[in-house]
């Protein structure tokens, strides 16, 4: 599935996967009350317009973005209706040939960890295995350590899939621990380490493991050498846009090749219409306001051909 990933980049020329993180204060009030006026102000309400919402922002970008990013927790707060939701915004991205990285963030141990591993190894349902969630990546949490991840790794060997381990995140508290010293070293570092001893007999054609890190583009500095740690690690980039990372802080990040990451951009791309003088009125206009994301993914993909 690296491979894909690679490919699907190289095609659209665009290293940009689009944050599908959707909030009730971020979609246009015509949306809202046409979904509330036919299902009620209800989690079935919500998960139908975060449904309409998503696909419409697909539809707008899915010609220009190789992949989505759905970031499962605002779907899971609304119960069995959200998680349909999410289901369903996987399946449409797939339809529409897009990547799907799922930004699950688990972490566990033993048949746990098995349990949450389903989402790239599929379950054994009467003999058969029977693949559900339909992501091609997850983002997994390496707190536990081995134990906690040679799960997922496992699936991903078996199915061909992916995940990107937590190394370097965007928030600024991540310091807290992600920057302690261990005998001289960050821990981030010897998070890197063991990505490395992880993923190294998954390498596909392009050089790169199917068992990627999340680095955030805002610490340049440690994406310059984390690249220069990891050289067959793919890092899946946070923390553009909204939070601050522009294109010009992550030259470090790519490969000499112009490859070796994919930058999500959620609040920045799906939200674009509110800050969009050319969609001030998008409230009353339907699903224009997914014009708006359309131009704020091209305006994102010139920003990062500076640093490809």
């Amino acid at each position: 599935m690296i491979d894909q990933l690679i490919g699907a980049i190289r095609e659209k020329g665009n290293p940009t996967v689009v944050g599908l993180d959707p909030t009730l204060n971020m979609i246009p009030s015509g949306l809202r009350e046409q979904a509330f006026e036919t299902y009620g102000e209800t989690a079935r309400g919500v998960a139908e317009l975060f449904l309409t919402f998503n696909r419409a922002i697909i539809d707008a970008v899915a010609d220009i973005v190789p992949a989505v990013k759905p970031q499962i927790a605002m779907y899971e707060r609304y119960g069995l209706d959200g998680i349909d939701a999410y289901v369903k915004t996987v399946a449409y991205a797939k339809e529409k040939g897009l990547v799907v990285i799922g930004d699950i963030k688990r972490g566990d141990i033993a048949s746990t960890a098995e349990a949450y591993a389903a989402h790239i190894g599929g379950t054994v349902i009467g003999g058969d295995s029977v693949d559900l969630w339909k992501e091609d990546f997850i983002t997994v949490n390496p707190y536990l350590g081995t134990d906690g991840i040679a799960p997922f790794v496992k699936a991903a060997a078996e199915k061909k899939r992916g995940i990107f381990v937590l190394v370097k995140t965007s928030n600024r508290s991540s310091a807290e621990l992600q920057d302690l010293l261990v005998e001289g070293r960050p821990v981030y570092r010897i998070v890197a380490d063991l990505v490395n001893s992880w993923g190294k007999d998954l390498i596909g054609a392009n050089g790169y493991s199917a068992v990627g890190a999340v680095v955030g583009a805002t610490h340049p500095a440690q994406g310059i050498e984390l690249r220069a740690q990891l050289p067959h690690t793919f890092f899946l980039v946070p923390g553009y846009g909204a939070q601050g990372g522009k294109g010009a802080d992550l030259k470090g990040f790519f490969d000499k090749d112009g490859i070796g990451c994919i930058v999500n951009s959620s609040r920045g791309i799906i939200a674009a219409w509110e800050k969009d003088v050319e969609f001030a009125n998008v409230p009353k206009l339907g699903t224009d306001f997914a014009l708006a994301s359309r131009k704020a993914a091209l305006a994102m993909k010139s920003d990062l051909e500076a640093a490809v």
